[in-house]
């Protein structure tokens, strides 16, 4: 479904070049729950942003369904990013002047235009009520932002990179901002998500969130390597012993 080859990242500081990712290659299946590991500053983001075609590599190729993303046009890699596409991010990143459910459509507005929204704004509001009704918070469409708690405002940041339905969900350190507690419930939502066939990259530092995977891969010195079952890493073969779950 989608493979990361090869990615170079590197970003300027000053005079000098900060080399992020140095050919960082991933795979994933359909209906995978992957975690990509590894500790603050790794470049675990960038390789997530990347993968998502929120940013481009120096070098390397993100094919999706075997389609290299960045040789599309970028009108039709926009459209991409927003129809096959659902991002979660640590901060909920919710407009504090719109409700719940106003917020959960932004995607649902980004799609249409402005006439073709106006045809096709009652499906999309049935559409992002039955995603309010999955992460449970019927009850809360009416809320603002700051009316929530910070549970219920990642559970509408997931239904909002839900509403299009997505192929493919990436999550970039969904529980960061939360307590233990309340972590443990968003991390149970997206075990039900992937139950149900919703395929899941997620970004953590955490090994007890990683847990929750299929597969857990590890981001350092710039490279992804496989995590092994005592915590350690190991190199990941190329192309005979290709990491992916099956």
């Amino acid at each position: 479904m989608l493979c990361v080859k090869g990615i170079h990242k590197s970003y300027g500081m000053g005079r000098a070049r900060v080399k992020v990712l140095r050919g960082a290659s991933l795979e994933v299946e359909k209906a995978e729950f992957l975690v990509i590991e590894g500790a603050s500053g790794s470049g675990k983001s960038t390789l997530l942003h990347i993968a998502g075609a929120l940013d481009a590599p120096d070098r390397g190729t993100v094919e999706f369904d075997g389609q290299d993303l960045f040789k599309l046009p970028s009108g039709v890699r926009n459209a991409h990013r927003n129809r096959q596409v659902g991002f979660v991010f640590q901060f909920y990143h919710l407009l504090p002047e719109l409700n719940v459910l106003e917020n959960m459509l932004i995607p649902q507005l980004v799609l249409h235009s402005g006439w073709s929204w106006l045809a096709a704004r009652r499906q999309a509001r049935h559409d992002a009520w039955q995603i309010l009704e999955r992460v449970g918070l019927t009850e809360r469409a009416k809320h603002r932002p700051r009316e929530l708690s910070g549970g219920e405002m990642q559970r509408v940041a997931i239904g909002r990179a839900l509403v299009n339905r997505p192929r493919l969900l990436l999550a970039d350190e969904p529980t960061g901002n939360l307590d233990a507690a309340v972590g443990k419930e968003i991390l149970a939502l997206l075990s039900e998500l992937n139950g149900a066939g919703q395929t899941i990259v997620m970004v953590t530092h955490d090994t007890k969130v990683a847990s929750r995977a299929h597969r857990r891969v590890v981001l350092g010195d710039g490279v992804v390597r496989k995590a092994t079952h005592d915590g350690g890493q190991q190199p990941i073969d190329r192309p005979a012993n290709r990491e992916v779950a099956r």
